[in-house]
């Protein structure tokens, strides 16, 4: 994975993951904005990752 892509999907993960342990710090059920947050973190990493084994494919292919 190019180093790029990695540092980015590092970068995502982390924002997701902090988000996540907020939401469970706290009681009750956590707001719909953050739960909408989540979520599009996770689309994104997914495209993400799958740009990331596009990229790797091709590399393997020409090389």
């Amino acid at each position: 994975m190019h180093d790029k892509l990695a540092a980015l999907l590092d970068r995502l993960k982390a924002h997701q993951r902090d988000l996540i342990l907020a939401m469970a710090g706290h009681d009750g059920m956590p707001a719909g904005s953050a739960l909408r947050q989540v979520a599009e973190l996770e689309n994104v990493i997914a495209a993400v990752e799958a740009v990331a084994d596009e990229e790797a494919t091709r590399e393997r292919k020409s090389g």
